[in-house]
């Protein structure tokens, strides 16, 4: 199954008055761009989680969200009331020596500020926390991985469509080639004609037959199909096949450009714009597949 590499999965755990919120976003990159934010009590966690989106994502600018929400009942950050009294006591004596005034609001707000008033008691995670943080990414990255399964399907389906395009495009060159080897030898021909000169005809329709092989296109358009049914292979066999239809695409635009260098015909090179149109945006595409 292709996967793109853009996508978004979120995922949330709780545990002891706690909300573990995890979110993964991609978007495309030639090599796995890893970033983590997470709270400075789960970096001992950070390695493992390193370790589960290399494995499962594979490529792309991954960004990585981990947030705590502790509910008031299980915060437990107390007011040390000595140093209240005693930090409240000293701006008394000061206020009073030398002559300014604080509202009680001023200076509550004041003390609440300095150190060691707010008790901060160390926070560790325990073994059950550890566990719902692991479920809690595993069931994110399953998101995203879903995600980037359905966007995969819609582009695969609109890469797949386009090189159909291509395909019957180039068919519709072969209406014009009659035309197109006519007109050519009538311009040089003409062209000829103006030098009033005497030719050698045998001579002169050899090397009419060996220009005109030159810009015969049979070789283009077969090898053209043949990495048309290629892309198709590819994209139907195997599960990460971006970087390879990317350089297939590559091979596809080679021929295309060798066709329209010669073309020699205003309708077909017409259809080897459309073509490089379509081509265009299955290149655009590719880049999003893992």
């Amino acid at each position: 199954m292709i996967h793109s590499m853009t996508g978004y999965g979120k995922s949330i755990g709780e545990i002891s008055g706690k909300k573990i919120t995890v979110e993964i976003k991609s978007l495309n990159s030639k090599q796995l761009d890893l970033s983590i934010k997470s709270p400075a009590t789960y970096r001992e966690c950070e390695s493992w989680i390193r370790s589960e989106l290399v494995k499962s994502l594979q490529r792309g600018k991954v960004d990585v969200y981990i947030n705590v929400e502790t509910s008031k009942e299980s915060t437990n950050c107390p007011i040390n009331k000595e140093a209240f009294k005693n930090y409240y006591s000293q701006i008394c004596d000061l206020s009073e020596d030398l002559g300014f005034s604080m509202s009680q609001e001023q200076s509550v707000q004041a003390i609440l500020r300095l150190p060691d008033v707010i008790k901060v008691d160390p926070i560790e995670i325990n073994e059950d926390e550890i566990s719902t943080l692991k479920s809690t990414v595993n069931a994110a990255i399953a998101n995203i991985l879903e995600f980037r399964k359905q966007e995969g399907a819609v582009l695969i389906g609109d890469l797949l469509n386009r090189i159909e395009k291509i395909r019957v495009l180039s068919r519709g060159v072969e209406q014009f080639e009659k035309e197109r080897v006519a007109a050519i030898k009538s311009r040089l021909m003409e062209n000829l004609a103006t030098l009033n000169i005497q030719v050698d005809t045998n001579r002169l329709e050899q090397e009419l037959i060996f220009y005109l092989e030159k810009l015969d296109v049979t070789e283009e358009k077969v090898r053209l199909n043949n990495h048309l049914n290629y892309f198709i292979e590819v994209s139907d066999n195997e599960d990460f096949p971006g970087r390879k239809l990317g350089f297939i695409a590559q091979e596809i635009g080679r021929e295309i450009n060798t066709l329209g260098s010669k073309a020699n015909h205003s309708e077909i090179q017409k259809i080897v714009v459309q073509m490089k149109d379509e081509l265009e945006k299955i290149k655009e595409q590719v880049l999003n597949l893992l």
